[in-house]
């Protein structure tokens, strides 16, 4: 997978401006952008996925062009298959296991049918050992079947590629390191490309076959040492 990213955005705060100015471009299938909070790294995946518009530049992923603003192509979020799993999960409290991950092939906002049965939403409730709650509500499952049920709803429309946005960071650290290894696991048993965003040093070691350094907007020169960089704005 070929993913280009070469985008600038400026955002406004009363007196305060953020530069997001991020050039990128890798043919990797595990990618890591890495650095502290507030360094753009979640403007740079939402940019991705649809959810933010760059005010100029282009993205390209796996020779699909995603966003051109030179040519006026700005592809809807659900025209970009891209599988999204947000830091805090984004489960419908309202709905039940098998509705969240049936959500996304339902079409419109039209909640699914709690009785539906659909191959795919039973493929991943198997894939991943969530049949036995199917029917219970996200504030009834463990941290880590949130994730589970979070991670089928974005592979049951079989993306392009997958979006993570600081996954472990709500996990107490062991499972953490369990749900870590469940991922590493899965990427590579489904070959699924990935992109994700991260604070972590063990994410980059597992999952880092390409690392870029996000800091104040901008990508680190290849060679940094983004450990470095990190260490030096915490104690800032």
């Amino acid at each position: 997978m070929e993913l280009e990213i070469d985008i600038r955005k400026t955002l406004r705060s009363g007196k305060r401006n953020f530069h997001l100015d991020v050039r990128l471009r890798t043919h990797s299938r595990r990618i890591v952008i890495y650095g502290p909070s507030g360094s753009g790294k979640s403007l740079t995946l939402k940019a991705i996925a649809g959810l933010m518009r760059p005010d100029d530049g282009c993205i390209r992923l796996g020779g699909v062009t995603l966003f051109d603003s030179a040519a006026g192509v700005d592809l809807a979020p659900q025209s970009r298959q891209v599988g999204y799993l947000f830091q805090d999960y984004a489960l419908f409290p309202h709905l039940t296991v098998r509705q969240n991950i049936g959500f996304g092939l339902a079409g419109g906002w039209r909640n699914p049918s709690p009785e539906r049965r659909h191959e795919a939403v039973d493929y991943w409730l198997e894939a991943f050992k969530l049949e036995p709650m199917a029917h219970q509500f996200p504030d009834e499952l463990s941290g880590g079947q949130r994730q589970r049920t979070a991670l089928a709803r974005a592979l049951v429309a079989h993306p392009r590629a997958l979006l993570l946005d600081e996954p472990f960071a709500a996990l107490d650290p062991a499972l953490r390191a369990r749900m870590r290894a469940e991922l590493d696991e899965l990427q590579r048993r489904l070959e699924v490309p990935m992109v994700l965003i991260t604070h972590d040093e063990d994410d980059v070691a597992v999952f880092g076959d390409h690392v870029s350094c996000l800091r104040d907007g901008r990508i680190a020169d290849p060679g940094t040492d983004c450990s470095e960089a990190l260490l030096h704005d915490a104690a800032d």
